[in-house]
């Protein structure tokens, strides 16, 4: 009897330790305490929203990174769909790697890292190509935001971008929320006014795969972009600035079409991207409500439907993902093209290209983008 005893209370003894363990630990099995730190001067942290369907997306305040995202696969089971990190020193230790980063001040490339606006040329880090990308290598996936959850369901992220960061004019006071709805989407907002003149596009660079099977890639997802054209690319991926017809090309993605298809086609586009790397201009009309993009994957039946007012959006097809591998959530390697990104925005170079859709936002205006990525299950 003794014995028993003794052996009950080795079992309670650890129980109780492995509930303290998986203390604190989310959905996808993240914990809240390895992403508590200090960056810049500013407390970093973890912020978890849900539904009242049991799904779940994290998002840190370093980068306003979308973490994880939790839904229903074809047979109920919660499966996260964006690639990641486990803890913030992995996401400060690899910033280049945009993992559900927050971009800005300007998303896509900005031809030699210059522009003019109203007679004044600015000069702009050049960290690609000698070009400048993404805002430069500090740009908002970098900095710690200030964070406010205002429920279970929406975060609020505020930052004050000073005037001359990364060369940008003007400061901007930017709000950016996320919210976790009801139908099993997230919905990105973006607001943004400034002191003076200055470009803005800002966007999210999650890196989406549906399959529920960690360390594939995504050339069998299927997908489909509303756009009956897109923007052609020079060798360093700088808009030629004419606007071409998807007709008659790999580039018409307007029906469902396996993303492998024909990804490595001999057609001069795909060969400067080395895929997939374009902007579509699409045929939404800056409605909120018409479909701007689907991808599903076969595998687990998930489904994701992108919702923006944006002319644009970028579909990059994980091209340049580290063909060595890269260790994510849980100890998963990330491979070549294990990945795909639907980046909601205006078009490349805007600053340069006249004919484009402009991205001045000047003092007393102010900026509003929305983009939503709705998952569902297709039987």
């Amino acid at each position: 009897m003794k014995r028993l005893c003794m052996a009950v209370m080795a079992i309670c003894v650890l129980l109780s330790c492995a509930e303290k363990k998986e203390e604190g630990a989310t959905l996808s099995g993240l914990k809240k305490a390895d992403f508590v730190s200090e960056v810049q001067g500013k407390p970093t942290a973890l912020y978890v929203l849900k539904n009242k369907n049991g799904a779940e997306a994290c998002v840190t305040n370093w980068g306003g990174r979308l973490v994880s995202v939790m839904v229903p696969d074809k047979n109920g089971k919660m499966t996260d769909v964006v690639l990641g990190y486990d803890n913030i020193k992995q996401y400060v230790d690899n910033p280049d790697n945009n993992y559900g980063g927050f971009i800005g001040r300007y998303g896509n490339r900005i031809a030699n890292g210059k522009f003019t606006l109203d007679d004044v040329e600015y000069q702009l880090p050049q960290n690609n190509n000698g070009h400048c990308l993404h805002g430069g290598p500090e740009g908002y996936h970098t900095r710690v935001l200030d964070a406010k959850q205002v429920n279970d369901q929406t975060l609020e992220l505020t930052y004050l971008s000073p005037d001359g960061e990364a060369g940008f004019p003007g400061n901007l006071n930017i709000k950016l929320t996320y919210t976790l709805t009801d139908d099993n989407a997230v919905d990105i907002k973006y607001e943004a006014t400034t002191d003076k003149p200055t470009v803005v596009n800002l966007t999210n660079h999650s890196y989406f795969n549906l399959s529920g099977v960690p360390g594939s890639q995504i050339l069998d997802h299927k997908i489909m972009i509303n756009a009956d054209t897109y923007v052609p690319v020079d060798e360093t991926l700088i808009p030629t600035s004419a606007i071409e017809s998807v007709e008659g090309t790999p580039m018409d993605l307007r029906q469902l079409i396996t993303v492998g298809e024909h990804i490595d086609d001999a057609f001069v586009q795909l060969e400067r991207g080395t895929g997939y790397d374009h902007n579509w201009v699409l045929n939404t009309n800056g409605d909120i409500k018409t479909l701007a993009a689907k991808v599903v994957s076969p595998k687990s039946g998930i489904g994701l439907e992108v919702y923006t007012n944006e002319p644009g959006i970028q579909f990059y097809a994980g091209n340049a993902m580290n063909k060595a591998g890269d260790k994510g959530k849980h100890g998963t390697i990330y491979p070549h093209r294990g990945a795909l990104c639907l980046e909601t925005q205006h078009y490349p170079d805007s600053p340069n290209q006249p004919t484009f859709p402009s991205v001045v936002l000047r003092p007393g205006e102010k900026y509003f983008s929305e983009c939503i990525y709705k998952f569902t299950v297709e039987k």
